[in-house]
């Protein structure tokens, strides 16, 4: 128990550190990315939304605006395309280094998700907010948005039970090649993926 609240020390430390290297040395990319989201859909810039963080509790999540305002448009339709090469490079989630270094979330843990699924999750999947949610996780490298939500959190919680740093140098590796190959982007016919209704059975 004292290795495992040693290592969960370092990796705080290191998602700090990380954060803030981050923020900086994206700084340039992430200006001009918000210029160009700036052009294209005006105010605002920054996307912020509710999504549950460790031990169910909420955040404010901060991304790259994608889609233009559009009140009954599905999402595939009202994301621009200056959104698309937002997220097909990953440079929309670069706002969310500063939910690392405020502490809401880590570099890697299960992807946070809308409280609106908090009451849908069966006791196991709830189990995937023991940890803090991260910008990258198991399940977003073996197969992202194209994933079951019911893999996704058999994933998630299968992260939980084996986390070590190990694991997150594993994933962080594996990241990066799936961000350079920019695969598992969305599920077919969505801007991402389809909500989450609850598990079946």
């Amino acid at each position: 128990m004292r290795d495992r609240r040693y290592a969960l020390g370092v990796k705080r430390a290191a998602d700090l550190a990380a954060g803030v290297l981050g923020l900086v040395v994206t700084l340039p990319i992430q200006a001009v990315a918000a210029l160009a989201v700036l052009g294209t859909m005006g105010r605002p810039v920054l996307f912020r939304q509710k999504r549950t963080g460790r031990d169910g509790v909420d955040f404010t999540l901060y991304k790259f605006r994608t889609m233009r305002d559009g009140p009954g448009l599905a999402d595939s339709v009202r994301l621009t395309r200056v959104g698309r090469l937002l997220r097909r490079t990953s440079v929309d989630e670069l706002p969310s280094l500063l939910n690392v270094v405020r502490g809401d979330m880590s570099l890697v843990g299960p992807r946070p998700l809308l409280p609106e699924y908090l009451p849908l999750y069966t006791p196991d999947q709830f189990r995937r907010h023991e940890v803090r949610p991260g910008m990258s996780g198991l399940a977003q490298v073996s197969g992202r948005n194209l994933l079951l939500w019911e893999t996704q959190f058999a994933l998630d919680v299968e992260y939980v039970d084996n986390w070590s740093l190990a694991l997150d140098l594993r994933i962080l590796l594996l990241t990066v090649a799936r961000v350079l190959r920019q695969d598992g982007i969305s599920a077919p016919g969505e801007a991402t993926r389809s909500k989450f209704t609850g598990s079946v059975g």
